[in-house]
């Protein structure tokens, strides 16, 4: 052999190291060596005096049950050679990996899995829980947090790849059950009292980054805040998805993200978000919001039955962020809305999407301090001067609202460049218009929208859009685009029967005046809600009519 052959044989293995393996077992010993089936080890500690190096395994006894916390700190796995943790069986003398799941329970932990200053992780088929009381009383320690995945970094660097993969986390709660939390609480921005979470990522270093993570194929189910929560003060999250998850039943929001640069949410199905069916949980959020992020697509999720009495929508957009495009997704029944976008935004997007009898939230009932909207343009941004927000494209959506509920619209008058078209507003009621109402309310008086493009929209009638509201359709067209749904409707029913007052009677659409940047992905999508092709004129509303 060469010595040039050698190198490359040399350098092949290094890339791809060969890792240790490690297995836990209920029946395990931990005097075992832990490195295979037979000589498992029985406790969750017994991973703290191992050194993890890139392609090492540790692998859980499908399922088995374990308490405590696996904390992974300072383990760097390699892009060729990630540090895997996952499940094996053994049945009939033959070893298989990851066919199904195993538990880990904190027990008195604030976290389950904890994940700090690490690359190159993946971790996969747990189910996670933490349901033993922290503290029994609301006067603990203020603002620490139970959590079933903590991902964090504590020290400057660069952080790379990790996913969360086929997990289950339900039950977390950092309080005893029977403990009540005041109205006064829910009311908070976000809380001050102690909660727990499903998964959270974090971090506020401004010379650290964490890129590329993924969380997919996971469920997270009865939390008493939000299910999956990325925070980062200095921006410095970058590159994340989050794709194929069920989150149900949080007490907080299903997900949200902060300060996050770069995100794919997809294929994910949110119900019950700002849950009260625990008085442990916060009562109140959205299926999803994002604050100050950039060019983050949210598209082909299921957001149902957010509830609370603020906020609470499908999806909104908080203040600070740019390039956001919420595509393709339903919204329905949501008490908070279905579109809100808040000040000092720009280049944000709502198209293609389907609402149904999102915003029947009204204001001074059941404690309710904010009204549902359908529709809300807000220059709010926290404790600054209303601006905003910038060039705010709202197209080809189909809303649809039933007799009961009364459509109420906001418009705030610091709005600046706004598009709505080809948009079906299906509103049976009335509609009504009130003023935005976030901490700092609006005021009454004359509107400064500027640059507010308003033209060919389908409504059902005259009162589908308020009179009283500082803009109006420049070209309306009124009219019964014939859904056909039955008492719980499915995407599929709002494809419309009448056909001839939809079809290719769409515009293109255009930059609204002074815009020079537009939409990030581009102004025409290629396809509506449901992957068809749009071809030549697009049809009014989200749905492309056979």
């Amino acid at each position: 052999m060469t010595i040039f052959k050698y190198a490359v044989l040399l350098l092949a293995f290094s890339l791809n190291a060969i890792g240790a393996d490690y297995y836990l077992s209920p029946n395990g010993n931990n005097t075992n060596k832990g490195s295979a089936p037979s000589s498992a080890w029985k406790e969750l500690w017994k991973l703290r005096k191992v050194q993890l190096m890139p392609g090492d395994n540790v692998y859980f006894e499908e399922g088995a049950s374990f308490t405590g916390q696996l904390v992974i700190e300072g383990v760097r796995g390699t892009e060729q050679s990630p540090i895997s943790i996952g499940t094996f069986s053994v049945k009939n003398g033959k070893t298989s990996i990851n066919s199904g799941m195993a538990h880990i329970d904190a027990d008195k932990h604030l976290s389950a899995i904890k994940i700090v200053d690490s690359s190159y992780i993946k971790v996969s088929n747990l189910e996670i829980t933490a349901n033993t009381p922290i503290s029994d009383n609301l006067s603990g320690k203020k603002k620490e947090m139970r959590v079933g995945v903590l991902i964090r970094t504590y020290s400057t660097g660069s952080y790379q790849s990790i996913s969360l993969d086929n997990l289950n986390v339900h039950d977390v709660f950092y309080y005893s059950k029977g403990i009540k939390r005041s109205s006064k609480e829910t009311k908070s921005a976000n809380g001050t009292q102690n909660y727990g979470w499903g998964i959270r990522v974090i971090n506020n270093l401004p010379d650290a980054t964490i890129n590329d993570l993924k969380i997919t194929n996971s469920i997270v189910e009865n939390v008493a805040h939000t299910g999956i929560k990325f925070t980062s003060k200095h921006r410095r999250i970058f590159d994340v998805t989050v794709q194929g998850n069920k989150v149900y039943r949080t007490g907080g929001p299903g997900i949200q993200l902060s300060g996050v640069i770069g995100g794919l949410f997809s294929d994910n199905q949110v119900n019950k978000s700002g849950s009260h069916d625990d008085p442990r949980k916060w009562g109140r959020g959205s299926g999803l919001w994002t604050w100050s992020s950039e060019k983050i697509i949210i598209e082909q999720n299921h957001f149902t039955n957010a509830n609370g009495p603020g906020d609470s929508a499908g999806v909104h957009i908080d203040f600070n962020c740019k390039d956001v495009i919420v595509q393709y997704n339903y919204s329905a029944n949501n008490a908070g809305g279905f579109y809100e976008v808040l000040g000092n935004n720009y280049n944000t997007a709502y198209r293609y999407n389907i609402s149904y009898n999102d915003g029947h939230r009204v204001k001074g009932k059941n404690g309710a301090f904010q009204e549902g909207k359908t529709f809300w343009l807000s220059g709010f941004n926290g404790k600054k001067k209303r601006k905003g927000p910038f060039n705010s494209y709202f197209y080809n959506n189909t809303i649809y609202v039933d007799a009961s509920i009364v459509s109420k619209v906001a418009i705030d008058k610091a709005t600046d460049g706004a598009l709505v078209a080809n948009n079906i507003f299906h509103v049976i009621g009335d509609a009504g218009y009130v003023l935005g109402d976030q901490y700092t309310p609006e005021k009454n008086g004359k509107s400064n929208t500027k640059n507010f493009e308003f033209s060919n929209n389908l409504f059902l009638h005259s009162k589908s859009w308020p009179h009283a509201a500082p803009v109006s359709d420049a070209a309306p067209i009124f009219g019964d685009a014939g859904f056909e749904l039955s008492e719980t409707p499915v995407p599929e029913e709002f494809e419309p029967k009448n056909t001839n007052i939809v079809k290719d009677k769409g515009v293109l659409i255009s930059f609204i005046e002074g815009d020079v940047l537009g939409l990030y992905v581009g102004m025409e999508p290629r396809m509506d809600f449901f992957g068809n092709p749009i071809v030549g004129k697009p049809d009014l509303g989200a749905i492309e009519v056979n």
